[in-house]
């Protein structure tokens, strides 16, 4: 059964990896097009700057679950590093905990405000995208990270391959 999540953990982090990656490359063409077009031609599109913006929102906390499903988000540990081993697991597992309710009572709390901008039909100043979009992303990515931590912490995750960047 854990082989059975793990995988499915797997395909869908794979997922996440590529979607990240297209909305980064999504942002660099759109800042290289534009550029391209204001310096040669001298013309920009005066929603370029905001869209790629929400681009780089949703590649950030699209590809946070990577980074949360290997463990490797940014942690002030070096005390914790030399402190017995059963302590320093307990104070790991009482992070992710607090991780994960504080992802999870963020996403509680954005809900009504994303609700409240789909409901007005509020719309970006320049490029006129529902901002409901790129403001579920947060919530969406919070929610993602703080089930493969959920998942990581259950199963064990997958054991770390030698010379092989993360999980």
């Amino acid at each position: 059964m854990t082989d059975l999540v793990l995988g499915g953990v797997r395909a869908f982090v794979n997922v996440l990896r590529i979607v990240a990656g297209v909305l980064l490359l999504l942002s660099v063409t759109l800042n290289f097009i534009n550029v391209v077009a204001r310096y040669f031609f001298n013309a920009s599109f005066h929603w370029a700057e905001e869209s790629m913006l929400f681009l780089m929102v949703g590649c950030v906390f699209l590809g946070n679950g990577v980074v949360s499903w290997t463990g490797r988000q940014i942690r002030m540990d070096v005390i914790v590093g030399m402190m017995p081993p059963k302590l320093r697991d307990a104070i790991n597992l009482g992070s992710e905990l607090v991780f994960i309710a504080t992802a999870l009572i963020i996403v509680y709390f954005a809900s009504p405000v994303i609700r409240d901008l789909y409901s007005f039909d509020q719309r970006s100043q320049s490029a006129e995208i529902p901002m409901y979009i790129p403001q579920s992303l947060v919530p969406i990515g919070l929610s993602i990270m703080a089930f493969l931590v959920v998942v990581r912490l259950i199963t064990g995750g997958e054991p770390a391959t030698p010379g092989k960047p993360g999980h």
